[in-house]
């Protein structure tokens, strides 16, 4: 049993259906933006689908492929209209071409290695087709970084971590709840991006949502540090 199995219903009950906020006021309007207009979307690592329902929401036809079986089996019971597939990122199980979207939503930092899940997100969208990234913030949420109150020189400041050299730890975001997260220089995902013809056309930087903001009492000094960094690219044809 992988993590993500022991802690699926910890994420099912934490972050959906409306429980949060960054979710509810800002991961979901970005995919509602940065997804208008497409017609068939593939969401992977969908647990419990949220994402997905959104795509199906917007008008398309989507499919949501997640390799917890836990998570697989919360997003058929909450329906919405997708279609929902057990199978590993690197291995997608759809022929070339066949999606005009494929979104994947705070996933990539939990992938070791994350490569081919790139390549296949590459190959099976058609020319044209976009790629949404979301992913926490590769510069500004280091491990290692967070908000510094120094009381010797009487100063605040965000903390940058490491940024350079890859990282893998396994975090506690929860009591009990640990996870893995790798850690990598934003250059490596466009370098491999590049490669398989995945041309960046749009990013954003958005800060903390108001309702996080609000929760997080601790991260309110840091409200112009962004958490989220959202990358939207094209295939190239």
């Amino acid at each position: 049993m992988t993590e993500w199995d022991e802690h699926a219903a910890w994420w099912q009950r934490e972050f959906t259906d409306g429980a949060d906020p960054e979710y509810e006021e800002q991961i979901l309007p970005l995919i509602d933006r940065h997804l208008a207009g497409s017609q068939r979307v593939l969401d992977v690592g969908c647990g419990e689908g949220q994402v997905t329902r959104r795509a199906v929401a917007l008008g398309a036809d989507a499919v949501g492929l997640d390799s917890t079986w836990a998570q697989i089996t919360v997003a058929r019971d909450r329906a919405g209209g997708p279609t929902y597939l057990l199978s590993p990122a690197e291995r997608l199980p759809f022929p070339s071409a066949a999606f005009d979207a494929v979104v994947m939503c705070l996933v990539i930092e939990h992938l070791d290695p994350f490569e081919p899940a790139i390549e296949e997100m590459a190959r099976v969208l058609e020319p044209g087709g976009r790629l949404l990234l979301l992913l926490n913030h590769p510069l500004l949420q280091t491990p290692g970084s967070g908000w510094v109150d120094d009381h010797i020189l009487e100063e605040q400041y965000w903390r940058v971590g490491p940024y350079l050299r890859d990282d893998s730890t396994l975090e506690e975001v929860a009591p009990g709840v640990n996870l893995p997260f790798m850690h990598r220089p934003l250059s490596r995902y466009v370098h491999v991006m590049a490669e398989v013809g995945l041309l960046i056309d749009d990013m954003e930087e958005p800060p903390p949502p108001p309702g996080f903001l609000a929760a997080a009492w601790e991260y309110g000094e840091a409200a112009t540090i962004p958490r989220l960094m959202l990358i939207r690219a094209r295939r190239r044809g």
